[in-house]
Order: structure tokens, then C-alpha cells, then sequence
């Protein structure tokens, strides 16, 4: 009898201990977005009872010359539990496929010393499929957002791969669900919970600091109380002609004399040739307009603000297709780097000739605002995300799912 209570003692303690185990999450950061379109979410995941949320910062996140986000986090609260050194700089093809390869063998122990339940991916660049590589080779759950989208660049290729190795999907829109599940991935993990970057919008009621813009970055000193507009513009990587592109989009934001917020191209192979476009035509003395400030990063909350209140985005950021929609920012969207993406009635394209773009910025600037658009939004992003990853089973092995 008394051995019998033992092993019923035994056993409820082993239940308890199983109900009471936090699920650990690991979430790579390795760039200003991973962190910034995601702070809500982060934080839905560091509070919650059941998770033990883990930080892994490396990419351009961790650089300085990018302001890296390290103090950042940390005043918001944020453990940062790793860090990666795996940028490999000279921003073309090679260093490029190179940073992929160092990524895997720093994460590879990262992830071994940290051993998480399951690694949250957010996106499609290459770094984070080097991220799914190593997690799958260790036997990790993974999950993914934002997988399904249709885009121009590499990304493509890379966000698709992404999917083949995740077993769970939080997709922004149902015909990226559909496209998922189309890949051969079970219908029962694929969530259409929406964008967490356009909840982060939604949300974000921060008012635009001038100062806070002002101080990052050089150039001229934006006064906000006058029309500006914000310009992003970053590589693709799959195209030859980016400091061409670069350089037309400069002679045609100098004749517009019109203040702006120019922010530095994304780390990506073609990313030195078009900052070199950028010098090079300052330096020479070819920029007239002098009411242009180029800045490399700001908070996220600052971002939203300064986006919200601009009359126009010019270039080919994700932020014109999601975030501007809901916001009803005219966007003038720049060639091929988002050619597929779903997107609202504010988006504008143009091609890479300088009068497409100067005749799409000036239509959008004598439109004004567009009405706010959900078509990537839906209530409460983060909260069903959090909670899918606080119950799905864990899974390691998979299987293409026959229809």
C-alpha cells in the first residue's frame, strides 16, 4: 500500500511539474525590424506565464554603425541571452552568402547552449533561413510569420524555403494561407492571425518627435510643422543596376526641393554601391535641394510617428505595403522588390524612369491621405500568436500534406 502512494505521489508530482514548465521561445533578431515591428508581440511573450521568452541578437541589429538596438532593449525591459557576430560586410553577392553561412555556425550554438522549445522566425531575409537550417538540424520546433507572401527579390525563394522547414505558420492575409497550404504544410497550422507590424501601428499613439529625428543621423533639421516626405529605398538583390536606380531616385527627390527624411538602404548585396551613389553625389556638390536628412535608424515608435505624419513614401520598404496602408500614407512604390505583395489604394507604382517616379510622387502628393485600409489587419495579432505557441504541440519530424 505504502509503495502504491508512493508512485501516486510520484505521478501527480510529475503531472504538476509538466503543467507548471514554462515553454521557452526563442526569437532571433538580426535587424532593426525583427525588433521593431515585433515590440508588441515581445512583449505579449516576455509577460506571459507559461514562456520563457529568449532574445538572440546578431545582424546589422548588433553593429554600430547601424545604432545598434542593444540599449534599446535592454531599457525596454528586454534579456538579451546571445549574441551573433555574423555580419560579414562589403555589401555584394559573396559577403552576402558568406554572413548566411556564418550565421548558421554561430547560431548553431546559440541554439545549442539555450535549447529552446521552439524558434519564432519572423520574415524572409538570409539570415534567417541559415536560422531555420540550423533549428531543423537540431530538431527544433519552428515557427514562421509572414510566410506565404508573394514579393520580388531573393526573398522570395528564401521566405518559401522558410516554410518548407517551419511547422507552424502565422500568415498575414488568406491568400498567403492559401499559398502555404498549396506548398503542402497541414491547414491546421497555418494561422491567418494577420500582421503584427500593422498592429504595432494600430496600437503605436506616440506623437512625432522632431528632436528625437533630429538628432539621428545628418543633414538638415526637418521642421514638421511643414509638409516632408520619407524616402526608403533599399536593394534588390537579384537586379544589377541599384546604384543606377539610386542615382535617378536622388536627382529626382533633389528637384522636388521638398524637405526629407532619407533613410540609409538595408544591408543587403547591392547595399555599398547605392550608399556610394549617395556620397558621391553629395560630395560632388550635385545635391540642390539642402533640406534632406539622412538618418540610419530611429526607435520604432518615432518611425510609426514620423511615417504617420509624412505627405508621401517614396522607394520599395515593406512599411509602404503593410503599415501605410493602414495608416493611409500615399506610397510611391519603386520597381520590383515588392511586385506581387498584396497591397491598398494608396499604393502608387512606378518604374525606375525619373519621370514615373516624379509623376507618381507628385499625383500622391496632390491626393493627400488615403482612408485606412485592414486588408493586414486584424484584432488582437499577437495575442492569438502567443497563444498558439503557448499550446500547439511540439513537432520535429514532418510531412507533406496531401489534399
Amino acid at each position: 500500500m505504502e509503495a502504491r502512494n508512493e508512485h501516486r505521489s510520484f505521478f501527480v508530482l510529475l503531472i504538476k511539474e509538466m503543467k507548471t514548465k514554462k515553454r521557452t521561445v526563442c526569437f532571433p533578431i538580426m535587424n532593426r525590424v525583427h525588433y521593431a515591428r515585433q515590440i508588441y508581440l515581445l512583449n505579449l511573450l516576455q509577460r506571459h506565464p507559461h514562456i520563457d521568452l529568449q532574445l538572440v541578437v546578431g545582424g546589422t541589429a548588433i553593429l554600430e554603425k547601424y545604432e545598434r538596438f542593444f540599449p534599446a532593449m535592454t531599457k525596454a525591459g528586454f534579456q538579451v541571452h546571445d549574441a551573433l557576430y555574423n555580419v560579414i560586410e562589403g555589401g555584394n553577392h559573396i559577403t552576402m552568402a558568406k554572413t548566411a553561412g556564418l550565421t548558421a555556425l554561430e547560431f548553431a550554438n546559440s541554439l545549442h547552449k539555450l535549447n529552446p522549445d521552439i524558434v519564432l522566425i519572423r520574415g524572409d531575409r538570409f539570415e534567417q533561413l541559415a536560422i531555420a537550417m540550423v533549428a531543423a538540424y537540431l530538431n527544433k520546433t519552428i515557427a514562421h510569420i509572414e510566410g506565404g507572401d508573394v514579393t520580388g527579390t531573393i526573398d522570395e525563394s528564401v521566405r518559401h524555403a522558410i516554410t518548407k522547414l517551419s511547422h507552424i505558420h502565422f500568415v498575414t492575409n488568406e491568400a498567403a494561407r492559401a499559398r502555404v497550404i498549396q506548398m503542402g504544410e497541414n491547414p491546421a497550422m497555418v494561422f491567418d492571425v494577420g500582421s503584427p507590424d500593422v498592429e504595432f501601428a494600430a496600437l503605436n499613439k506616440k506623437k512625432l518627435d522632431a528632436s528625437a529625428i533630429n538628432r539621428s543621423g545628418t543633414g538638415y533639421a526637418i521642421d514638421f510643422a511643414q509638409p516632408f516626405i520619407v524616402v526608403m529605398y533599399h536593394p534588390v538583390t537579384t537586379e544589377t543596376d541599384n546604384r543606377k536606380h539610386m542615382e535617378t531616385l536622388l536627382e529626382v527627390i533633389d528637384s522636388l526641393t521638398m524637405q526629407t527624411v532619407w533613410f540609409w538602404p538595408n544591408a543587403d548585396a547591392g547595399t555599398n554601391e547605392m550608399a556610394k551613389a549617395i556620397r558621391v553625389y553629395r560630395e560632388l556638390g550635385k545635391l540642390k535641394n539642402n533640406k534632406i536628412r539622412f538618418v540610419t535608424d530611429i526607435m520604432p515608435e518615432d518611425f510609426l510617428a514620423l511615417l504617420h505624419k509624412s505627405s508621401c513614401l517614396v522607394g520599395n520598404s515593406s512599411a509602404g505595403i503593410k503599415e501605410s496602408s493602414y495608416l493611409g500614407v500615399p506610397v510611391v512604390n519603386i520597381g520590383t522588390r515588392q511586385c506581387g505583395r498584396l497591397r491598398g489604394p494608396n499604393v502608387r507604382d512606378a518604374g525606375y524612369s525619373r519621370k514615373e517616379i516624379t509623376d507618381a510622387i507628385y499625383a500622391q502628393l496632390a491626393h493627400g491621405v488615403y482612408k485606412s485600409s485592414d486588408i493586414y489587419f486584424k484584432p488582437h495579432t499577437s495575442k492569438k500568436i502567443v497563444e498558439v505557441l503557448n499550446n500547439v504541440p511540439l513537432q520535429t519530424q514532418k510531412k507533406f500534406y496531401e489534399q
